[in-house]
């Protein structure tokens, strides 16, 4: 399945969902678009985060926050390694934005609630912002749990330990997942795992994120991509998943 004008691609090895009884999803840039303006309002109280902290100006605190992303994966973890950061104070930081841009999803609430099985919810940032904006898409009530970073010991993905610890708190079967996710470097533990993987890129490139968090990747662990979650979910994964058309 290959349209040229979309971003929609799945490998002739790709494993299905025939046999997917967990469904697991990230959260930021994966269950809301990128107009729902929430990331880039993250993303800027962490810098002001880091301007505090150091006592530096915008520019300089944007330098060192970006350079704590690659170094550590997080600026969570780099200021918890680095400067000991309480991570709960700067989660609440962090997440105290606004959530009115966030739109109502029918389309996706009606797609979720119609897979057959589990639905998880695996994300780096905190439960309270997961449940604050999954709130706000109408998706919530759809989720069983929300593993967020402090579930995870505070080692965000793409750690291999958090995807095993995540698995093992949820007894999940990892053969028997799919995860979605919007960048390509989180699906490659999922993949060696056994798990099915969805990269979901933006419809149109986003300036608040870097290239590489945003690319359409075509790697042997990624399974399936789409620019179009709940679109994909309806025609693609529902009816491999034996779900009829509502």
């Amino acid at each position: 399945m290959h349209h040229p004008d979309k971003a929609q691609f799945t490998t002739a090895a790709a494993r299905g969902f025939a046999d997917v009884d967990t469904w697991v999803f990230d959260l930021d840039n994966t269950l809301y678009p990128s107009d729902a303006r929430v990331w880039p309002q993250v993303d800027e109280r962490i810098t002001l985060y880091v301007m505090k902290l150091y006592g530096l100006d915008g520019i300089s605190a944007r330098a060192l926050q970006k350079h704590f992303y690659h170094r550590y994966g997080t600026t969570l973890k780099a200021l918890m390694v680095e400067a000991g950061v309480d991570p709960h104070e700067f989660l609440d930081f962090a997440h105290d934005i606004d959530h009115s841009t966030i739109k109502l999803d029918p389309d996706l609430g009606d797609a979720i609630e119609r897979l057959p099985g589990r639905k998880l919810i695996l994300t780096n940032g905190s439960r309270r912002h997961a449940e604050n904006v999954a709130s706000k898409l109408g998706i919530l009530d759809h989720f069983e749990d929300v593993f967020d970073i402090a579930a995870a010991d505070f080692v965000p993905k793409p750690e291999r330990s958090t995807y095993e610890r995540f698995l093992r708190t949820h007894g999940v079967e990892p053969t028997r997942a799919a995860l979605f996710e919007d960048i390509a470097r989180n699906l490659a533990v999922p993949h060696d795992l056994g798990m099915a993987t969805v990269l979901v890129v933006p419809k149109i490139a986003d300036p608040y994120r870097e290239a590489f968090e945003q690319e359409a990747v075509r790697d042997a662990h990624i399974d399936h991509i789409t620019d179009d979650l709940a679109a994909f979910l309806s025609a693609c994964v529902l009816p491999e998943a034996g779900v009829k058309p509502a």
